[in-house]
């Protein structure tokens, strides 16, 4: 018989039996938990004034940081700078380009310094004039090639199993998730379905216009740099109505990028809402930072005003029991 099926069967269904008993068995039995718990039992419950019903039960959440992690790189930022180097043999010019050589000598200083200007650049040169379909095939090949440096896993593998467990959590209640992020949209919807059961048409997140064209063999859309969206801070807003259509119950951030979202959402005047922060203070088994984030996602505004109106904060140390899956990342 093999040993290590068994162990691992036992393990799953030792697993499955805590997750059957407790569906935030990740969670420390503190406050926030609690807090989750009690609103989840407030909406679903028919006799009480907190109820919604089931086709207004749409809760938003931020992805990097919120969802995973975005430090010392975002996903995208490292994927970009990932491709760079992989194509750079195809384009000798990049290497008189002060960005884009910036990024083939690791020099990561030049690149933030570059801000905003950079980024577009990283991005035209890794995001665009090539076929939706060759992106998402550049983005899965880098999942399955490249692991994080620090924990060893495959990024796929690098949800926070607290927030899963949430996720799970809403939807077994009626809630639909939805995810309301700065990320691009393309990069995120090729992660998220596995990563996290989020659909790609729930997915939102920055854009800009592809250009579609008959070809020899059917159809296509090219990704373009024109007409781009950042769905970050006040544009979160305004995302959520152009796509979702109406204003969500719950939301869940990270960072004052996510404040107008949240704020939105606990301003809908039907219900009872709820806003929760993710605080990164696990220097150990993530990452600790607020006002000096490695690369995005900076909480300080958001802290403060989540402190005067009641909000759940998540202090990762104190809250969670794990981070990542202590079977797939070395921690």
């Amino acid at each position: 018989m093999n040993h290590k099926f068994v162990i691992g069967a036992l393990l799953f269904s030792a697993m499955s039996a805590a997750y059957a008993a407790d569906p935030l068995s990740t969670w420390n039995d503190t406050a926030a938990k609690s807090a989750i718990e009690q609103w989840v039992q407030n909406a679903t419950n028919k006799d009480r004034a907190t109820y919604i019903p089931p086709d207004r039960r749409y809760v938003v959440f931020d992805n990097d940081g919120t969802l995973w992690p975005e430090a010392p790189l975002t996903f995208q930022l490292q994927f970009a700078v990932d491709e760079i180097k992989r194509l750079a043999p195809r384009h000798p010019e990049w290497k008189t380009d002060p960005v884009l050589s910036a990024v083939l000598n690791n020099d990561l200083k030049t690149v933030a310094a570059s801000g905003e200007k950079g980024l577009m650049q990283l991005l035209a040169a890794t995001h665009s004039d090539i076929t939706t379909e060759e992106f998402n095939q550049r983005v899965s090949s880098w999942v399955d090639n490249q692991r994080d440096q620090r924990f060893g896993c495959r990024y796929d593998s690098m949800g926070y199993q607290p927030m899963r467990q949430l996720l799970n959590y809403l939807r077994e209640n009626g809630f639909k998730t939805w995810i309301i992020s700065g990320g691009g949209i393309d990069f995120m919807r090729v992660l998220t379905n596995k990563m996290y059961g989020i659909p790609p048409e729930q997915v939102v997140g920055s854009f800009s216009l592809s250009e579609f064209s008959l070809t020899d063999n059917g159809t296509q859309l090219r990704k373009t740099m024109k007409g781009a969206f950042n769905d970050d801070a006040a544009a979160k807003p305004v995302a959520i109505h152009l796509f979702m259509g109406q204003r969500p119950v719950a939301a869940f951030g990270n960072s004052d990028g996510d404040l107008a979202m949240m704020q939105y959402t606990a301003a809908n005047p039907d219900f009872k809402t709820f806003a929760l922060i993710v605080h990164h203070t696990d220097a150990e088994r993530e990452y600790a930072y607020d006002s000096h984030p490695p690369a995005s996602g900076k909480l300080v505004e958001g802290l403060s005003v989540a402190k005067e109106k009641g909000w759940t904060v998540v202090d990762m140390k104190k809250d969670w029991k794990t981070v990542f899956d202590p079977a797939k990342c070395k921690l």
